[in-house]
């Protein structure tokens, strides 16, 4: 098209021609970042933006160079002027050989969309450096009308946003909420009835109160399930066989370092590369099995070539998700297509690995667990007096491999060019001497102006407290990622991180006291007409428990949980032949049938490819990749899991025995100590009738059929104490399955 078509299109008659000046006026303020990069990503950059083997018409509209081009008396962009901005003509002709996009790739901008691209240009078509790769600098905070409100930093921010919509935050929680909100956030486990009391005697108690829970070593195994989630750890090494292997000390190191508040710094350090620190410590050495923590195999007729080449993308894959929040995986074939990262950068990250002593794998055995050298013996770092020294993987240090720019991805083909190790130009330059190693890497994710590490970390943290980031996108910050609903929040928090020392514990400790957590997360009507997805922060997040925690909190109201820290990984009860297809070796599941079987979650026994069926039906991910955001079901697997797995069959168990033993002798002090218990509040009437209906029904039904009661009470390890009317005790159990199967058991308000 050229500018006299342009011209034609948008000429006297339309009603889309106005003056810039008239746009202007007309026009609300036009940020790049945050309303006209996402539709570009979204609908232009395959064919117009990074990769270059890719792009069509010689048009890059990613850059303002690419975007204000002369490609022959015309340009995409001309600032100021939208009627002779060839973007516009394209995107508003009638004519499909033109339109843009082009109507076979099925996407379609919208009229707002169309009138902001618009506006954009008719503003000045101004370009911003994408906000994430700008090294965050700390902001003023904002002012607000409301003065008496903010409890800190963190509240200027949300409440500057949410009074310039002309709303309101939403009150404090019930102390009964604000009790159980806490306890499960920063613990992953249940509160005391009398933690509820004590928060509503006097308001300075809450603050006391998270930092005692900061200071419990629940903390470390609550925040290491998340972490073990990023680093995709496991305790198989997929693919082919998924047998075991020996990593479980790693794992104790990520919930020690947590519970000492091990500066990030330090903890990323030490995972990329502990082995290479100056006398390296045992636990330095154990924490770089982070290096090893990627899918192998040794199947019989492997490709060595191939596999250290997947092995090589995957530690990209996985450190480039872990600290930059970012998708490097397409650049393993060509450029991205949608952020500024070249094929190149991705194998010179790849580079950085190339030492790391890979050669053993291959030779692994079809024992359990299998032997992946390098190992070494050693102590879990959570090891009690009685504990015995443990194999572990660890990162051996060999020359580096040569690395190779592989084309399309190809390990067969060794025509790329050799790289060594560098970083993504467009991010913090990295200066070394000599070849740069891992190392250096891990220091220059810890610079104070390198833009995404402590942005990452710190708005996953967010994520975990309110359940939604900052910016929501918690795997993908680029192009394609999502503006921060609080852009000057989120870099006033990652500059507080850096500038605190890397302090994890000081920065969930400025969330969880700030007023915003204390929010109430009900929803007012005025709310949901004018913010239903929560991005104003007027309101407290309400999620489902991760899978690991609905164990755990059932096995705790049930009295049955075990606090023994590291180890041995716990091996729940599993359906009979669920391992059947595992044949490489041939291995069958043995629950265990001792108190380890009541062991936290973070503990379980991790099968790759054949994750615990409880684990599957509440979307634990299979860690063959990050997973930053675990998606969440509803389906009535759900429910059948909560109502028939052994463990939680046996937990409602252990409720009833509770109820029966530590409550009142009457129907009614036993239903409102069941619900304390579980719940933290007494049942509503309603709630009350149901329940004694269901207590009612259930005696009947077992003392007519003592068969079915005891069939019930033999389930799991517990056993009935002498003396207890078996029809008794089931029908309690019934009553603690409905307790453990209600949604607000399981969800976080």
């Amino acid at each position: 098209m050229n500018d006299l078509t342009c011209r034609w299109l948008l000429g006297p008659g339309t009603t889309l021609v106005f003056a810039a000046t008239a746009w202007m006026a007309q026009a609300a303020e036009i940020q790049f970042n945050r309303d006209i990069r996402p539709i570009l990503s979204d609908n232009c950059f395959v064919c117009h933006g990074p990769d270059a083997n890719r792009r069509e018409g010689d048009l890059r509209l990613d850059t303002p160079e690419g975007a204000l081009a002369d490609l022959g008396e015309y340009a995409a962009v001309v600032p100021g002027v939208p009627d002779k901005s060839e973007l516009i003509a394209r995107i508003m002709t009638d004519d499909d050989d033109d339109l843009m996009p082009p109507p076979d790739t099925g996407k379609e901008l919208s009229d707002d969309e169309k009138k902001r691209l618009r506006d954009w240009i008719a503003q000045g078509g101004k370009y911003e450096a994408h906000w994430a790769y700008i090294p965050p600098k700390r902001p003023a905070l904002p002012e607000v009308s409301n003065g008496a409100w903010p409890s800190g930093a963190i509240d200027h921010f949300i409440l500057a946003r949410v009074e310039s919509a002309n709303l309101s935050p939403s009150p404090q929680a019930a102390a009964a909420t604000l009790a159980r909100r806490l306890h499960f956030d920063l613990t992953g486990l249940p509160p005391s009835p009398r933690l509820a009391k004590r928060l509503a005697s006097a308001p300075e108690h809450f603050e006391q109160v998270v930092d005692e829970l900061l200071a419990s070593p629940r903390f470390g195994e609550r925040l290491a399930s998340y972490w073990l989630d990023l680093v995709r750890y496991a305790d198989t090494v997929g693919y082919h066989g998924d047998q075991d292997h020996a990593i479980t000390p790693y794992r104790d190191w990520v919930i020690k370092a947590l519970n000492d508040n091990l500066p990030f710094d330090q903890f990323t350090t030490e995972q990329l590369a502990g082995d290479l620190l100056p006398e390296a410590t045992v636990n330095q050495k154990i924490a770089s099995g982070y290096n090893r923590l990627l899918q192998t195999s040794h199947e019989g007729g492997v490709q060595k070539k191939e596999y250290l080449a997947k092995y090589s993308a995957d530690r990209v894959r996985n450190f480039s998700n872990v600290w930059l929040g970012t998708t490097m995986v397409c650049g393993e074939c060509h450029d991205h297509k949608y952020d500024p990262f070249t094929q190149r950068d991705f194998y010179s990250l790849a580079a950085f690995f190339a030492d790391v002593d890979d050669d053993k794998t291959f030779s692994g055995t079809n024992t359990l667990p299998t032997k992946r050298e390098p190992e070494m013996q050693v102590l879990s770092p959570l090891a009690v007096s009685q504990a015995k020294p443990t194999r572990t993987m660890v990162t051996g240090r060999i020359e580096p491999r040569p690395i190779r720019i592989l084309p399309r991805g190809n390990w067969m083909d060794d025509s790329g060019k050799i790289v060594v190790p560098a970083v993504p130009a467009v991010l913090l330059e990295l200066k070394t001497k000599g070849r740069a190693t891992r190392l250096d890497l891990a220091r220059w994710l810890a610079s104070p102006n390198n833009p995404l590490t402590a942005r990452v970390f710190v708005n996953r943290l967010w994520y975990l407290f309110f359940g939604a980031g900052l910016s929501r996108s918690l795997d993908d910050i680029g192009s394609q990622g999502d503006w921060p609903t609080h852009p000057a929040l989120l870099d006033w928090l990652a500059v507080e991180f850096v500038e605190s020392g890397w302090d994890i514990k000081h920065i969930v400790r400025l969330i969880v006291t700030s007023s915003a957590y204390r929010q109430s997360s009900l929803v007012g009507p005025e709310l949901h007409q004018h913010d239903p997805d929560n991005r104003l922060v007027a309101r407290q997040g309400r999620f489902r428990f991760s899978a690991e925690t609905i164990r755990d909190n059932a096995l705790e109201i049930g009295g049955l949980l075990n606090y023994q820290m590291g180890g041995q990984v716990t091996k729940p009860y599993q359906p009979a032949g669920y391992y059947a297809p595992l044949n490489f070796p041939k291995r069958t599941y043995k629950a265990d049938m001792n108190p380890n079987q009541y062991r936290r979650g973070v503990y379980v026994h991790w099968q790759r490819q054949f994750l615990h069926p409880m684990f599957r039906a509440f979307d634990a991910p299979t860690r063959e990749e990050c997973t930053a955001q675990r998606p969440v079901s509803n389906t009535p697997l759900a429910a059948l899991t909560l109502m028939n797995d052994p463990t939680f069959i046996e937990a409602a168990r252990g409720l009833a025995l509770r109820i029966l033993n530590e409550s009142g002798s009457s129907d009614r002090h036993r239903l409102a100590w069941a619900w304390q218990t579980a719940l933290g509040r007494e049942p509503n009437r309603e709630e009350f009738a149901v329940a004694k209906a269901l207590l009612g029904e259930t005696r009947k039904r077992y003392q007519a059929d003592a068969k079915a009661a005891d069939e019930l009470l033999a389930v799991g390890m517990l056993k009935l104490p002498g003396g207890l009317a078996s029809s008794e005790a089931a029908a309690w159990t019934v009553l603690g399955q409905a307790l453990l199967n209600l949604s607000e058991t399981i969800t976080r308000n």
